[in-house]
């Protein structure tokens, strides 16, 4: 076995700890595919050896990967993937962790930036008219589609956003939409308000998809807001559950 010749966390510039930089790439070889049909994962001798890091923090980063469920371990034997690990899993907890979608997923326009008349989306949004403009893509994962999301902006915001190449159509590319808009915002986003429901697969999120119209869905609406309090975006997303897992972790407040 070849040892590394830095660890994790010098190769990615001391921006995140080593154990979850180790997490991320076991995380990225189960997705895809590499320890299918019972292969064992590495020790953490063999990996504590590979990365140049103590058993410690090769430790940390089987915690959460068990926690998540990615991994299960057996007595006596090893640790395996779980059989639904290849799914896509995003661990959610900040607006940055919403940014960084970019870092792992792809994003493909299907309906490019436009204007249009919507009462709800107005309304959620706290429009005076009903006028908005959307933006519709679908994400993928190792080239699988498992989320088609529609973005609704004031007209404000979309001027922003209209010379953005990355929302022109056909456009495809490693952005976000709160990553696109909020570095173009007089304030910055500081909220999402989610909300997170089962919805029927229409035929347009079926076609993006590739299911079939009617297939049940994880439906998830987040209203994003700045730090006074204004709605600047508002993003409806129909997720497939056999390739998307959702994980939020709550934290207990000690003060």
């Amino acid at each position: 076995m070849t040892k590394r010749s830095e660890n994790p966390a010098a190769r990615r510039g001391e921006t995140e700890p080593a154990y979850r930089t180790v997490g991320n790439e076991l995380r990225a070889r189960i997705s895809a595919g590499e320890f299918r049909d019972g292969v064992r994962l590495p020790t953490e001798v063999e990996l504590a050896e590979q990365y140049g890091l103590s058993r410690q923090t090769i430790r940390r980063a089987f915690v959460d990967l068990v926690a998540e469920g990615s991994v299960y371990r057996v007595p006596g034997r090893g640790s395996f993937a779980s059989p639904d690990s290849g799914r896509y899993l995003r661990q959610l907890g900040s607006i940055e962790d919403l940014m960084s979608l970019s870092l792992d997923t792809v994003m493909e326009i299907v309906q490019p930036l436009q204007r249009r008349v919507d009462i709800n989306a107005a309304g959620r949004l706290r429009l005076e008219s009903d006028l908005v403009h959307s933006v519709a893509f679908r994400r993928l994962h190792d080239n699988i589609p498992f989320v088609y999301t529609t973005v609704y902006l004031p007209p404000e915001n979309a001027r922003l956003l209209a010379d953005a190449p990355e929302l022109q159509p056909g456009a495809v590319s490693t952005a976000t939409g709160i990553g696109l808009l909020d570095p173009r915002l007089p304030r910055p986003i500081s909220e999402a308000a989610q909300t997170i429901t089962v919805a029927a697969a229409t035929p347009e999120v079926a076609a993006a998809v590739g299911c079939a119209t009617g297939h049940p869905m994880l439906r998830v609406d987040r209203l994003y807001s700045n730090d006074i309090g204004q709605a600047v975006e508002l993003s409806v997303s129909f997720f497939l559950p056999e390739h998307y897992t959702y994980r939020v972790t709550l934290r207990r407040n000690t003060r």
